[in-house]
């Protein structure tokens, strides 16, 4: 309820950054650099959806619940009620899941405006909907454990930040050097950029980032309710 009464206003912050993604590396470099055998746009769009998807669901979830609970006092409401701690984050989480997937289906449209030619199917919306669900259980871990919103914005920096850049959203991770190349693609937004790409240029499925994908969704989830737990 709380999302379609707010829907306008989501929907329109949600048009800037992808727009100016792809001024910028549509129009701006991807019609002059080829990247595995197409253009930059093709290339790049994938790793937008994944980067979008990511940041939506982790703020959407992260931010407000941190706010909730150190500030507004309001999480004590929840916590009381007669539902279960795994109600609790699955509804929290599936709320973030919504946004990020809305979010992704935004660039989604605005790419296929800008001239992008992806190859789209039921998988690559389910690789979408496991990196929205990761990152939106990653918020509840964050926003239960973090005792500051201060410290939530450090928590963004130093781990969803690098991400945003080092994890196969602009360029391919093997150019970076061999020992931060395998860190990079151990982390769960490269294998969401991996998928999307691949699955973009009809290349089919990866069922090893859809399988770390999916644990990383499974973790995340468990470490959530866990958390939840010892708050109650």
């Amino acid at each position: 309820m709380v999302f379609r009464r707010t829907f306008v206003k989501f929907f329109a912050s949600r048009l800037v950054s992808p727009l100016l993604y792809l001024v910028a590396f549509g129009w701006g470099l991807g019609r002059g650099i080829q990247m595995n055998g197409g253009n930059y746009l093709e290339f790049v769009v994938p790793g937008i959806i994944a980067l979008s998807a990511m940041n939506t669901s982790f703020n959407a979830v992260g931010v407000s619940l941190n706010m909730s609970r150190l500030y507004h006092k309001t999480l004590e409401e929840y916590l009381i009620a007669p539902i279960s701690a795994g109600a609790f984050v699955l509804g929290k989480v599936l709320a973030g899941t919504v946004r990020g997937l809305v979010a992704s289906l935004i660039i989604l449209a605005l790419a296929f405006v800008f001239g992008a030619h992806l190859a789209i199917n039921g998988w690559f919306f389910l690789v979408v909907i496991l990196t929205c669900f990761l990152f939106a259980a990653l918020g509840v871990v964050a926003a239960m454990t973090i005792n500051s919103h201060e410290d939530m914005a450090n928590f963004a920096t130093f781990v969803i930040l690098p991400m945003s850049f080092l994890c196969g959203t602009f360029f391919s991770p093997d150019r970076l050097p061999g020992a931060i190349a395998y860190i990079i693609e151990v982390l769960p937004l490269t294998h969401s950029s991996h998928a999307l790409r691949a699955l973009a240029r009809g290349d089919g499925l990866l069922p090893v980032s859809l399988a770390v994908l999916a644990g990383y969704a499974a973790v995340l989830f468990v470490a959530g309710v866990m958390v939840v737990k010892r708050v109650r």
